[in-house]
Parts: C-alpha cells; structure tokens; sequence
C-alpha cells in the first residue's frame, strides 16, 4: 500500500537551495504546462505538466505520475518546480506517495528563479 503523504511532508527548498542542489546533480522537473514551460525555463529541465488547462478548466494531468516515471527512476534526486510553488507543492506530495523518494519543491517557482538573476533558456524568438 503507498504511503499516505500530505503537502505537509514535502521538504520545499527556495530557489537558491534549489540551484545548490541541481549543481549537486539533482534533477529539474518542471511541472508547468507545455505552454509556460516553452516560454522559457530552467536549463536542462525536464517538463511533465501537472495540471492541463481544458476547455473545463484545470485538471489534473491523469498520466502525470507514469510520464514522471517514464523519464526518472524512484531514486532519482528531484527538485519539482512551477510557477509559484502551489503546484509543485502538490506534485511533490504526489511523487513521495508514489514511492519517489528525493524530491524536494522548489519554493517561489520559476517567478522567484527568475527574480533572483539565475540563468534559463528561453526559445529563440524572432522579431
């Protein structure tokens, strides 16, 4: 049976620990969606969206955990970001319950990275 895990089990790290930790040889999940993530993101980030924008509204990403697997294994050593940190929050808690077993959430997301200087890959836009 998997373990019961609540958002209040998640270690959240701010992005500076976050950077630290990639440095170390964690891994990027970026859990936005495929849009946003295009916009720009961190480097070498891997993108499974959690949540889908439909026509109903957000939903979650039902083949969230299987990408997720597809592409790490249960040992990896993950820091799961979004946005802001709300999702990557709840992601995180999925993953632990799921039997991941390094994940940290990254604290202030992909805004708070960007506030702070650090570098990202953005497509090459021409004007």
């Amino acid at each position: 049976m998997a373990p019961r895990v609540s958002s209040e089990d998640v270690v959240t790290v701010d992005v500076h620990g976050a950077k630290d930790l990639l440095q170390s040889g964690h891994r990027y999940l970026d859990v936005r969606t495929v849009e946003e993530f295009n916009r720009g993101h961190v480097k070498d980030a891997l993108n499974v969206p959690f949540l889908l924008f439909t026509p109903e509204g957000r939903v979650k990403n039902p083949e969230f955990l299987d990408q997720v697997a597809s592409l790490c294994s249960k040992n990896d050593n993950l820091v799961v970001g979004c946005q802001s940190g709300a999702r990557s929050l709840l992601a995180s808690a999925d993953l632990l319950a799921a039997e991941f077993k390094n994940v940290k959430n990254v604290g202030g997301g992909y805004a708070s990275w960007v506030e702070n200087g650090f570098a990202v890959q953005r497509p090459n836009l021409q004007i």
